[in-house]
C-alpha cells in the first residue's frame, strides 16, 4: 500500500476511534474530545473497523479543489502584470486587474502568482543585510554627529533638538548642546564648544542634511559646499556624508539610548528649558561616557591644536557670501536693501563684489579685501516666505516663528493681481464704435428738441 498521508487531527482520530474499539473509552467521551456529534463518532468507527486506519484520510487529498483557477486565467493575469504592471505590487496589481480588465484575483492568490513567475519577492527575499563597520582605530578620527529632534522635556516644555558629537572609535560623546532646530548657526554654536574643548578632528561623519551636502550638485550657480562644509574646509578638518542611517549607526543608538535615560534624568532634576539643560549636560556626559565608552585599539589621539586666533575663528563660524555692488552703492541681501556709505574704499566699488559677513548674534557686516564698509539697510517685510520649502526637521522651529509673527502684526495686505474671468456671451451684437454721422444727428435732435420747448422753459 505503501505510504499514507495525514493530517495531525486525522492521527488524532485515529487514536481517539482505537480506544473507543477497545472499550477504554466510550463513544460520548470520543465526541467531546474530537469535537464531533455521537452519530458522528459511530459513523467514523464503522468505517475504522471495516476498513482499518487508512480509511479516515480525507476522500479529497491528492485531488485538485473544485474551487481552483482555470490555469488559464492564471496565465492571462501573469501575462497582465508583465505587460502593464511590472513594477506594482500585488495589491495595487489586483486593483488594476479588476478596474481595467474585470479580473478578480485576490491580492493574495496574485501575490503567489507573481512570486512563481519571478515577479515578486517576498518580504524575506527583499530583504537587505548591512555589514557592520569597524571601529576606527584612534581618538579623534572620526567624529559621528547628528541632531535629535525630540520631546526632551516631555510636556514640561516645547520639542527641541539636541545635538550629538560621538567618537567612532570609543562611543564617548564629545559634545552635546540643545538648539531650537537644526540649522547652519546651530552646528556653528556646538562646533566652537567643540574646537575649544578638545581640537580638531580628522573628519566629521554626518548625514545627507543640507546643512551638511548640497542638495543639488549639479547646480551651476553657487560654490559648491555648504557653509559648514566651508568652515571646516578653513580648519582644514573633512565632512564625510553617510548613505544610510545604518552607516553611522553609532550615533544613532546614541540617540535612542539618550531619549531614554536623558529625558528621564531631565524629568528627575525637574528642566524644562533649553538654557538650563545645556547646563546640565557636562556632568550628565562624564557619567554616560564613563558607562558606556569603549578602550581604543590604539592610544593616539589625533585632535590637532587650534591654531587659529578667536577673532579669524569668529569669522570663520558665520554665514559668508559675495554681493554685487550697483552703480548706486545699492545691492540686496535677506529681503533688505543695502545701501554703503560712500568714501575713498566704496567709491571704487560699483561693479565689483564685496563679502558679507553674517554672524549668530544678529551682526551683519560688509567688508572689501578685509576692510569693514559703513553701510545703511532698509528692511523689507521679514514674514516667512508664502510657501516656503521647509525641512521636517525645523517644522516646529519655523511654526514657532510664525506664531510669533501672527501674534505680534497682522500680515501685510498684498494686491490680488490680475484676475482672469471666462467670457460668457449674452447673444447681443455689439454696437460697435459711434460714428461721426450718429453725433451730427444726436446733436441736431438735441437743437429740436430745445426750440419745441420755448423760450421760457428751462434747460
Amino acid at each position: 500500500m505503501g505510504w499514507v498521508v495525514m493530517s495531525e487531527r486525522e492521527l488524532n482520530r485515529i487514536e481517539v476511534l482505537s480506544q473507543v474499539a477497545q472499550g477504554r473509552m466510550s463513544a460520548t467521551m470520543a465526541a467531546n474530545v474530537l469535537g464531533l456529534s455521537r452519530r458522528q463518532v459511530h459513523r467514523l468507527l464503522k468505517t475504522f473497523q471495516a476498513h482499518g486506519a487508512a480509511a479516515i484520510r480525507h476522500k479529497a487529498r491528492g485531488r485538485r479543489s473544485n474551487n481552483r483557477i482555470d490555469p488559464a486565467v492564471r496565465d492571462f493575469a501573469v501575462a497582465l502584470v508583465k505587460e502593464s504592471y511590472i513594477d506594482f505590487g500585488p495589491t495595487f496589481a489586483a486593483e488594476k486587474l479588476a478596474e481595467d480588465h474585470g479580473l478578480k484575483v485576490s491580492r493574495e492568490t496574485l501575490r503567489k502568482w507573481m512570486q512563481d513567475a519571478g515577479i515578486w519577492l517576498s518580504r524575506k527575499q527583499r530583504r537587505t543585510f548591512h555589514q557592520p563597520r569597524l571601529r576606527r582605530e584612534c581618538f579623534g578620527e572620526l567624529i559621528q554627529i547628528d541632531g535629535s529632534d525630540h520631546r526632551w522635556f516631555e510636556d514640561r516644555g516645547p520639542a527641541c533638538t539636541l545635538l550629538v558629537f560621538i567618537d567612532d572609535a570609543t562611543s564617548t560623546l564629545m559634545q552635546l548642546r540643545f538648539v531650537t532646530s537644526e540649522s547652519t548657526f546651530s552646528y556653528f554654536e556646538a562646533l566652537d564648544l567643540y574646537l575649544k574643548a578638545h581640537g580638531r578632528p580628522v573628519a566629521f561623519y554626518s548625514d545627507k542634511h543640507t546643512v551638511f551636502r548640497v542638495a543639488q550638485q549639479g547646480a551651476k550657480s553657487g560654490h559648491g559646499m555648504t557653509q559648514f562644509g566651508r568652515a571646516l574646509n578653513e580648519l582644514n578638518v573633512e565632512i564625510l556624508c553617510a548613505n544610510s542611517s545604518q552607516a553611522k549607526g553609532r550615533v544613532e543608538r546614541a540617540n535612542r539610548t539618550l531619549q531614554d535615560r536623558l529625558v528621564k534624568e531631565l524629568r528627575l532634576v525637574g528642566i524644562s528649558d533649553i538654557e538650563t539643560a545645556n547646563a546640565f549636560l557636562p556632568g550628565f556626559k562624564e557619567r554616560y561616557n564613563s558607562r558606556f565608552a569603549k578602550t581604543p585599539r590604539r592610544q593616539d589621539n589625533l585632535h590637532r591644536t587650534m591654531n587659529v586666533e578667536p577673532e579669524r575663528l569668529r569669522n570663520i563660524l558665520c554665514l559668508r557670501d559675495e554681493r554685487y555692488v550697483g552703480q548706486q552703492l545699492a545691492f540686496s541681501y535677506d529681503r533688505r536693501r543695502i545701501i554703503l556709505e560712500e568714501n575713498e574704499v566704496s567709491a571704487s566699488l560699483p561693479g565689483k563684489y564685496v563679502d558679507s559677513y553674517e554672524f549668530a548674534d544678529g551682526g551683519l557686516e560688509f567688508r572689501w579685501k578685509g576692510v569693514q564698509l559703513p553701510y545703511s539697510a532698509f528692511d523689507k517685510d521679514q514674514r516667512v516666505t508664502h510657501a516656503a520649502i521647509t525641512e521636517n526637521k525645523r517644522l516646529s522651529a519655523v511654526l514657532e516663528h510664525i506664531k510669533a509673527a501672527q501674534d505680534k502684526a497682522p500680515p501685510k495686505k498684498r494686491r490680488a493681481g490680475k484676475q482672469r474671468t471666462r467670457y460668457e456671451p449674452t447673444g447681443l451684437k455689439s454696437p460697435g464704435r459711434p460714428s461721426k454721422m450718429e453725433g451730427y444727428y444726436a446733436r441736431k435732435r438735441a437743437e429740436r428738441d430745445s426750440h419745441a420747448a420755448g423760450p421760457g422753459c428751462d434747460n
